[in-house]
């Protein structure tokens, strides 16, 4: 029998599909980083993260059919886990007590607030890209997959692989520098 760690995505979903509590767990081992990663950067809160990446993980048992395996898997599971973030962050808002709002602004709020800005812009322009190229830049920068890697999971040569990231990187830049979010080079010398 074949070492479940080792199994492609795709064939531990059908595992889990039929049942396979190992196939699963395997799964969560695999993707838990992923998971909590997008879930914290949506929920700035460790504890409300660990939360929503369990729901994240339940949610992804009880729909995985619905999933296409022809399809990339990590795309699918981060919309999964900003559903559950985003769900309970309006959850955390419509609770939040009043005390809250009243707080005065800290050096650290603010420079939170900027980050979540930039955040925003990054997501817009990755939002902007081709989706070929937005999956193939999401595959290697958020799932940290090789040029191999990627090609395996887009059904591409290598070469198109490495040539929709680096499209897809270049894109960002410029849409990062028209929204002025990114400064020029010409403009940091002078």
């Amino acid at each position: 029998m074949d070492d479940p760690s080792n199994l492609s995505t795709a064939t531990l979903a059908e595992q889990v599909i039929n049942d396979n509590a190992t196939a699963f767990a395997v799964l969560m081992k695999r993707y838990h980083t992923f998971v909590y990663g997008i879930c914290f950067a949506i929920l700035k809160h460790r504890q409300d993260a660990e939360d929503a990446t369990q729901e994240t993980f339940s949610r992804v048992l009880r729909y995985l059919h619905r999933w296409d395996p022809r399809r990339p898997f990590e795309p699918w599971l981060a919309t999964v886990a900003g559903n559950r973030s985003r769900t309970h962050l309006a959850r955390r808002r419509s609770h939040s007590p009043l005390s809250d709002s009243i707080e005065p602004q800290s050096t650290a709020m603010t420079e939170a607030l900027a980050a979540s800005a930039i955040a925003e812009e990054i997501r817009l322009a990755l939002r902007a890209l081709p989706t070929r190229q937005r999956t193939a830049f999401e595959l290697f920068h958020d799932c940290e997959l090789s040029y191999d890697e990627i090609a395996r999971q887009m059904d591409c040569p290598v070469g198109t692989a490495k040539t929709l990231v680096h499209r897809a990187r270049k894109q960002m830049v410029s849409a990062l520098r028209d929204r002025d979010v990114l400064q020029s080079s010409q403009r940091r010398a002078s």
